[in-house]
């Protein structure tokens, strides 16, 4: 589904990614973890084509994304901060890019799903973070593609909503699709992930299942895993 070979980024002289190697295969839910700093969005960014590599290569469903713009057709991308025009709707809003993207019916489903009927006719502007998020997630959702990436999906959602969205990225994973997330919460990772990805400055630290990862680490829980990576390698 996604192929990184050699990945390089710099920004100035820091480094961000050095030489990240990555296969993502079809169908399953992959959580790309590292702390702050580690080239989460960047390598996120670099397979969206937001930005580009100072060097390796990157494939999507089996094609270079070199000079090619078409394949973004087959991603659903959920930013980790959208920015509205804050004077349009939110029936205006979604109404736009059905018109920029392609015509689904889709969206009503999430609308309902997520209980925004009350807010279409609200301006963006006066949302509170947490709505705006559900409008992020119907935007996100409301395409039939292959691949979705959601940078921080669970950012400002109340805990009836995160079920919610639970419910659909399993629903998502059942109809054979990948799904690769971001996430600082490590409850939501373990309860969802089939794999994780671990960046630690720029390089794979470590990809397989959190099993794996406790037997790695020696921890009997998650996040005492995760953390022991990070204690060991700033120690």
């Amino acid at each position: 589904m996604v192929s990184i070979q050699n990945l390089h980024k710099k920004f100035g002289k820091n480094n961000v990614l050095s030489g990240v190697n990555l296969d993502i295969k079809e169908g399953g839910i992959f959580a790309v973890l590292g702390p702050n700093g580690s080239g989460k969005t960047t390598l996120i960014k670099s397979v969206l084509g937001m930005v580009i590599p100072d060097k390796g290569t990157i494939s999507v469903l089996g094609k270079s994304i070199k000079n090619s713009s078409n394949y973004r057709n087959k991603i659903d991308y959920l930013p980790q901060i959208a920015n509205f025009p804050s004077n349009l709707k939110v029936k205006e809003l979604i109404k736009m890019i059905k018109d920029l993207r392609s015509f689904t019916n889709h969206d009503d489903d999430l609308i309902t799903h997520f209980k925004l009927e009350p807010f279409l006719d609200k301006k963006l502007g006066n949302l509170s973070g947490g709505t705006k998020q559900k409008v992020n997630l119907v935007l996100t959702f409301m395409f039939d593609s292959p691949l979705i990436i959601l940078d921080e999906p669970t950012s400002g959602l109340d805990p009836i909503s995160l079920l919610r969205l639970k419910d659909l990225i399993q629903s998502e994973k059942a109809k054979g699709k990948t799904i690769l997330i971001t996430s600082h919460i490590m409850s939501f990772v373990e309860e969802i992930s089939d794999e994780i990805v671990f960046l630690l400055e720029g390089q794979i630290y470590f990809k397989g299942t959190i099993n794996e990862l406790k037997t790695k680490t020696g921890q009997s829980d998650f996040e005492h895993a995760i953390a022991s990576i990070l204690t060991n390698n700033h120690a």
